[in-house]
């Protein structure tokens, strides 16, 4: 049988099966057990977050009153280590050219129904100055996996592109990059092209389940796709994001492999996940969601959401518009520190314009929360939040462990809050309609007076004002 090892570079040994089942069979003996959950969770009031044996009892426990503390004290720690800040970004589709056979995903090589598409740096510039006319400042690049179509050189040109475009008072400050999993040098070539964030979804950890949900291409080699990360990594990527698509199989298992996937890199490299990413499956084209049977309830969602923040403290949570107004309310509550606004998965969504209905849809999935980026900054002030465009801390080097130190001491929101605050003013002045102008307006003024540091405090407060007068990106 193979050893669990945390430490290993060998998929199989650090997500292993053994272990994540005998995890999945010990939280369920223990489920009945308040006072351990009580246990596990006075430990987490500490911030310093749990193994994952921990957090799958507190996620099999069923204890009306235990739920409750998850919930509280998950909240407690976002407000601790992130505040009542929002991070904003949009996905940007380059093509959906793919070689791969992944049974959920309309991308798979054999669909015919759905028109393939890629952008040309023409099309690619369009779409970036449609994105800046919302006022976006953070972009998460997709594309499918195709080594000719969609080659390294393309991607790394692409971002060249999109850093290059200067609209109006828009600019693009950081790609992220979510593309299959390559090799040590093209990570290097990513890192060297100055993207921020690597993501990769391992979508089901379950090595089993997922050979069978990809049956063809590069993309089946299970062991090749998990140890993806280490290869970033050793590429010079210090910021990576991990998630799994709930929904493929048991939560459980991987809710589990989740967070033994970042215990590794901890372990390894000394930096866990920058960001930890939870969408559930959604129709799409060629795509019926009823040939999986293994849903998550909002119920159920909400917690796994909450645990991996009591879990995983120091890590952003990301919930994309898959989820509804309702859902993706429910789960800021209790530990998302980053949503997508006003997404279109369709390759050339954006230029095209989000009213328009496609004759020739490209879209990977359908999105449930199909609002404007105003009316989502609008809504989050109405709920007390701080939607935030801040880029800063990668371009002022704070990665890696330069981030996670800052993270785990809660000391990262001395920079993120002024941050906050001058790119949501950038927003109100440049994109704001009259009514999210005088909302944000509002909690500005509030909010600056709330700033702890009076050095801070000051500088802040006449940046706002440098803002209103029309200069732009001020960063702590």
């Amino acid at each position: 049988m193979i050893e669990y090892n945390v430490k290993s570079e060998q998929a199989a040994e650090f997500i292993n099966h053994a272990e994540i089942s005998a995890t999945i069979e010990y939280a369920a003996s223990h489920s009945h057990d308040v006072a351990l959950a009580e246990q596990i969770l006075a430990k987490a009031s500490e911030g310093q977050g749990l193994s994952h044996r921990e957090a799958a009892l507190l996620l099999a426990c069923n204890d009306e009153g235990v739920v409750q503390q998850i919930f509280s004290l998950a909240r407690s720690i976002k407000q601790r280590i992130y505040g009542n800040r929002i991070v904003m970004f949009a996905p940007l589709y380059l093509s959906n050219y793919c070689i791969n056979g992944c049974t959920y995903c309309p991308y798979h090589a054999q669909n015919r129904t759905i028109p393939r598409r890629k952008l040309t740096q023409e099309e690619i510039r369009q779409e970036v100055i449609a994105l800046q006319d919302m006022g976006h400042k953070r972009l998460a690049l997709e594309a499918g996996e195709h080594p000719k179509l969609n080659s390294i050189e393309y991607i790394l040109e692409s971002i060249d592109t999109i850093y290059s475009i200067h609209h109006r008072n828009g600019a693009i400050r950081r790609v992220n990059v979510n593309i299959a999993a390559t090799t040590v040098e093209e990570y290097k070539m990513l890192k060297d092209a100055g993207i921020g964030t690597y993501i990769l979804f391992q979508e089901t950890y379950s090595r089993e389940i997922y050979e069978k949900l990809h049956p063809s291409g590069p993309k089946s080699n299970w062991a090749y796709h998990t140890e993806a990360m280490d290869r970033a990594m050793m590429g010079g990527i210090d910021d990576v994001g991990i998630g799994a698509l709930f929904g493929l199989t048991d939560y459980r298992y991987d809710f589990v492999g989740l967070l033994m996937h970042a215990e590794h890199l901890e372990a390894r490299f000394g930096v866990g996940p920058h960001t930890i990413s939870v969408p559930r499956i959604r129709p799409a084209s060629d795509i019926d969601i009823r040939d999986f049977d293994n849903g998550v309830t909002d119920e159920v969602f909400r917690r796994i959401v909450a645990i991996l923040r009591i879990a995983v403290p120091y890590t952003g949570m990301i919930v994309s518009t898959r989820e509804s107004k309702q859902s993706r309310e429910m789960v800021l509550d209790v530990g998302v520190s980053q949503i997508s606004g006003a997404s279109r998965t369709s390759v050339g969504g954006y230029a095209q314009g989000a009213e328009q209905e496609y004759v020739d849809d490209s879209a990977q999935f359908d999105i449930s929360d199909s609002r404007t980026l105003d009316e989502i900054v609008a809504w989050l002030l109405e709920l007390g939040y701080i939607p935030s465009f801040c880029t800063a801390c990668y371009r002022e080097g704070r990665t890696g462990d330069r981030f996670m130190s800052l993270a785990k001491r809660g000391q990262i929101g001395d920079c993120c809050w002024p941050n906050a605050l001058m790119t949501l003013r950038e927003y109100m002045e440049d994109y704001a309609s009259p009514y999210t102008r005088q909302l944000a307006e509002k909690v500005l003024a509030e909010q600056v007076e709330m700033l702890t540091n009076e050095r801070v405090r000051e500088i802040t407060r006449a940046r706002l004002q440098m803002i209103g007068e029309g200069k732009r990106d001020f960063r702590f």
